[in-house]
């Protein structure tokens, strides 16, 4: 099979799937007219699928000429609670928005699936199509896994992509894959420093929880710098911090909600044990009490090093060898694939295709964000070789 060719072929069906569905973002586990719109086109195709697979999720699959190994491919299907900005043409008016380039994930699987579909005589095995929600939260992967994603037939290997803006200064259309560690872990913690509130004007009287706060501030960021080894990627951030309702007064109590990420397991539980007991001795040393709660959310993106050097072999074979780039360090943000890769062998890869909108290309989760949509082609084509590669091997 010539898959550019093919590709080419299918590149205004991916453009055009993807601007149908830039235009009716839905957030969450309920997407009604996305997954809709997936299986009309599925259904179009003649392709088999199962609806509602983690509230909205599909999978599709297509049964090869043969018998042999089965491969998923996944695509993320949500959006986020963003009001659009881009001025596109076909830009959303519902008060969401794509700006993470799930529309394109489903788009070119969506591609993948009509070349595959037609060319089912060349395949050894079979494909299973994963069209997730809630990547963004909070989470469609494991409620997807838990109603037999993976089964029937049983899934041997997975691939996934994410397009975009992901990393910084790259040529477009090349691609950032990593043979181990690719991403940290996304996990959450609420901690309630507990003191006893009082006049401003008289502290002895009561415990102070602005104070205990602030040593817990300043004893956190010790974690990483002095108890995790320089090698081991971790953050540790308090985002949001509340207290008290007058200036004056002592509170009662502080609330502090953060995120922790962690490239490996053992840092990850190490964070959660230290953070627990930080907030217990300072809170005991300085009279007071706390409630603590941790989230173990996403769990660290783990690539399988020989499906990766697979991978890539079959990637030099669509695009040119200096345009494939090792990831130097994993990137501290998270992503629920990680839940698939926990399962099977595989990889999950990023494509930079980021696209200027007024003069400069714009972050992802921006009310400006975009993507160039010629490089669309190639990430399909990227998909559709890994495909056949692994179930012919």
């Amino acid at each position: 099979m010539d898959i550019i060719k093919k590709t080419e072929e299918a590149e205004k069906y991916i453009i055009k799937c993807r601007r149908d569905l830039h235009q009716i973002p839905e957030i969450g586990l309920n997407l009604p007219k996305t997954s809709a719109y997936v299986s009309n086109e599925l259904k179009n195709m003649g392709i088999e699928f199962r609806e509602n697979v983690g509230v909205s999720g599909i999978v599709g699959l297509i049964r090869g000429s043969k018998e042999g190994k089965t491969i998923a491919l996944r695509a993320d299907m949500d959006a986020l609670p963003i009001k659009e900005e881009t001025g596109l043409p076909f830009a959303s008016g519902n008060g969401n928005m794509h700006a993470c380039g799930h529309d394109a994930h489903a788009a070119i699987l969506l591609g993948v699936s009509k070349i595959l579909s037609e060319n089912k005589d060349k395949i050894k095995g079979n494909v299973k199509l994963i069209f997730q929600p809630a990547e963004e939260g909070p989470g469609g992967a494991k409620p997807m896994l838990s109603e037999g994603a993976f089964e029937n037939p049983k899934v041997d290997a997975i691939l996934g992509l994410h397009v975009g803006n992901l990393m910084q200064g790259l040529k477009k259309g090349s691609i950032v894959v990593s043979y181990d560690s690719m991403m940290a872990c996304l996990d959450r913690f609420r901690l309630k420093l507990i003191g006893k509130g009082c006049h401003g004007a008289y502290p002895e009287t009561g415990v102070d929880p602005v104070v205990m706060t602030g040593n817990f501030l300043t004893v956190l960021q010790t974690i990483v710098s002095r108890e995790i080894a320089a090698t081991d990627n971790a953050v540790v951030t308090v985002g949001k911090i509340h207290g008290g309702q007058a200036y004056n007064i002592i509170p009662n109590y502080v609330e502090l909600e953060g995120t922790v990420r962690a490239v490996h397991q053992s840092v990850r539980e190490y964070l959660a044990d230290r953070l627990e007991g930080i907030a217990k001795g300072i809170s005991e040393a300085m009279r007071g009490t706390y409630e603590f709660d941790y989230t173990f959310g996403y769990p660290p993106l783990v690539n399988d090093e020989e499906f990766t050097k697979s991978f890539v072999s079959s990637a030099k074979k669509i695009m040119p060898e200096e345009d494939i780039i090792t990831l130097k360090k994993p990137v501290m943000g998270g992503e629920d694939m990680a839940y698939f890769l926990n399962e099977v062998p595989g990889t999950f890869f990023f494509v930079n295709n980021p696209q200027e909108v007024e003069g400069q290309c714009y972050p992802h989760h921006n009310s400006k964000f975009d993507i160039d949509e010629s490089v669309l082609l190639r990430a399909a084509a990227l998909l559709v070789q890994g495909t056949l590669d692994f179930l012919d091997d």
